[in-house]
């Protein structure tokens, strides 16, 4: 004879099924007629120590576990909102604008002083014009310009004359404090094309920004055509100094394009200082005593 089928726990089947049927109230077996499936969810939620197999069917048989939910036991609060990200995080997530085209203006900077860079090396394309740019090169530095009004300064035997000395050399002076200062603070590297074999260079001239040449040419010419009396044509000459100067740095790979064009922004700005604090025997009398006694 076949034995009868048994649940997990060995019971007879039949036998789990009667007695979840009598232990609910409102089944056949409790003489109940037919509570609601309400009353039936709330004594299953309340008997703690009711048979495991008689829960187990119960939560086969609730609307709920038919629905494809979880189980009420494992029902919990519903998990909170994830935090929103940092202001730091959120900024470089979703970069501003200003921010996108300062990035695309440096890249365009970056391939046009490269491209331009066409005497950066023997082996560039106008690599037989380096020797000429390195002389143009020395023709901006300081250090000449320096020597040159100091000379000038000592053979110099009239009072205007030493007046417009005197403030080309506080010119020059004033250029190479604020150059080193702004190198200094931005410390933009010069381009990776670029050798190293300038005349006399000090720790700041490892930085690119500003151009210390463009400003001096800028500041130079400015201060030629404003009080040296000169023809036409060498007024020309020295703007076009001034310009290919300039020019030259970018083909040297000296600098980048906006090294370049921020030098003269300076250099230009740079006179206007040195004209406002303009020094002459009158506000600054001890300066041309003093060079006089020596």
């Amino acid at each position: 004879m076949p034995s009868p089928r048994r649940n997990v726990e060995g019971r007879p089947l039949g036998a789990s099924a009667a007695n979840c049927s009598s232990s609910v109230p409102g089944s056949p077996a409790h003489g109940g007629g037919g509570g609601g499936r309400f009353e039936f969810q709330a004594l299953l939620s309340g008997r703690t120590g009711a048979d495991p197999a008689c829960a187990r069917l119960r939560a086969s048989e609730s609307p709920v576990h038919r629905r494809g939910s979880f189980p009420l036991a494992a029902a919990g609060p519903a998990p909170a909102p994830p935090a929103p990200p940092p202001e730091d995080d959120r900024m470089t997530l979703n970069p501003s604008f200003l921010a996108i085209a300062l990035r695309s203006l440096l890249a365009i900077d970056l391939w046009l002083s490269k491209k331009l860079g066409v005497c950066a090396g023997e082996s560039s394309s106008w690599g037989s014009a380096r020797p000429l740019m390195k002389l143009l090169e020395i023709s901006g530095h300081g250090v000449p310009w320096l020597l040159g009004t100091l000379y000038c300064l000592s053979r110099s035997d009239s009072w205007a004359g030493r007046e417009v000395l005197m403030n080309l050399l506080f010119a020059l002076l004033l250029d190479l404090l604020l150059v080193a200062a702004m190198k200094g603070l931005v410390r933009r590297r010069r381009p990776a094309h670029n050798q190293m074999d300038m005349f006399f260079t000090l720790s700041v001239d490892k930085y690119s920004f500003p151009s210390g040449h463009t400003t001096r040419a800028a500041l130079v010419s400015r201060f030629i055509l404003n009080h040296l009396v000169l023809a036409i044509p060498l007024r020309v000459l020295v703007v076009l100094w001034a310009f290919i100067l300039g020019l030259s740095r970018v083909m040297l790979g000296r600098h980048n394009v906006t090294d370049v064009a921020f030098g003269f922004f300076v250099g230009y700005m740079q006179y206007s200082i040195v004209d406002y604090f303009w020094l002459s025997p009158h506000n600054a009398p001890f300066l041309f005593v003093l060079w006089n006694q020596q």
